[in-house]
């Protein structure tokens, strides 16, 4: 069969707009590429600063909707803040003790095989 050369790709405004707008959107490369009617190497080759600057856009903008709902006192936000940005974390302490507190004395631990 013979290669039926292809027409060289020329991006434009619009399918630039369209690029950086998916791409902030979240989706995969493959897609865009077939919203634009290319494959996603050329997409790549082309639109390589609209993919990336459609997800630092978007990005950038949940993150600000991220900080503004915490320091507004959202409590949700906050502790997804703490969690992530602080490296805050919830634990869980638990102490054994004897009889009227006492400390623990003479502990024995036994394997058992489960019955076969």
């Amino acid at each position: 069969m013979p290669i039926i050369p292809q027409e060289a790709h020329t991006p434009t405004d619009k399918m630039r707009k369209l690029v950086e707008n998916t791409s902030g959107l979240g989706l995969p490369h493959e897609q865009i590429g077939i919203l634009v009617g290319i494959d996603d190497k050329t997409l790549r080759k082309y639109y390589r600063i609209e993919l990336d600057t459609g997800k630092a856009k978007a990005n950038g903008q949940i993150a600000r909707t991220l900080f503004d709902k915490a320091t507004s006192g959202d409590t949700t936000a906050l502790i997804w803040w703490t969690k992530t940005q602080l490296r805050w974390a919830e634990t869980v302490k638990q102490e054994i003790t004897g009889k009227d507190g006492e400390a623990l004395q003479g502990i024995k631990v036994t394997f058992v095989k489960p019955n076969e």
